[in-house]
């Protein structure tokens, strides 16, 4: 899988749909980071009097950060996620900083980039920087570790 300068349909490559899903886009994927965005819905599950809480920003960098590693499992020109299934955990919130709440009809711009990994096989541990912004202002900031495995 690889995507520069086209929008892949991530909902193709991650197990969650609403109101778990929590990207909407993936414009931009290589081999160490990606870029995803979100349009939040007053319907998803994490929104709270008009506010996408704390753990909806968390889980959206999960799902944004699985899309480094977990496409590794895919065939390079698979753009329809049929190649494979995976599963992804946070094995560890290393740091995380929430500057701001934002709220329902917001787009958050969310963007990784991997530090770290270790595969074996079936199997990839990682840990990667992700920074959250709406409106061109971060309001997340954090590392997590992750565990990709295939089922």
């Amino acid at each position: 899988m690889e995507g520069k300068g086209q929008k892949i349909d991530i909902k193709k490559f991650l197990p969650h749909r609403p109101p778990m899903l929590l990207v909407s886009n993936m414009p931009y994927i290589d081999d160490t980071s990606v870029t995803t965005e979100f349009h939040i819905e007053e319907n998803c599950l994490f929104v709270e009097d008009q506010y996408l809480m704390e753990a909806g920003l968390i889980e959206n960098a999960a799902q944004t950060c699985s899309a480094i590693v977990g496409q590794r499992y895919f065939d390079k020109e698979d753009l329809e996620g049929t190649s494979n299934k995976l599963i992804g955990y946070i094995s560890a919130i290393k740091r995380v900083v929430i500057h701001q709440l934002p709220m329902v009809d917001d787009i958050l711009v969310t963007k990784a980039n991997l530090l770290s990994r270790y595969d074996t096989g079936e199997l990839s541990i990682c840990t990667i920087n992700c920074m959250t912004f709406r409106n061109d202002d971060l309001i997340v900031d954090c590392t997590l570790n992750c565990l990709i495995h295939e089922v």
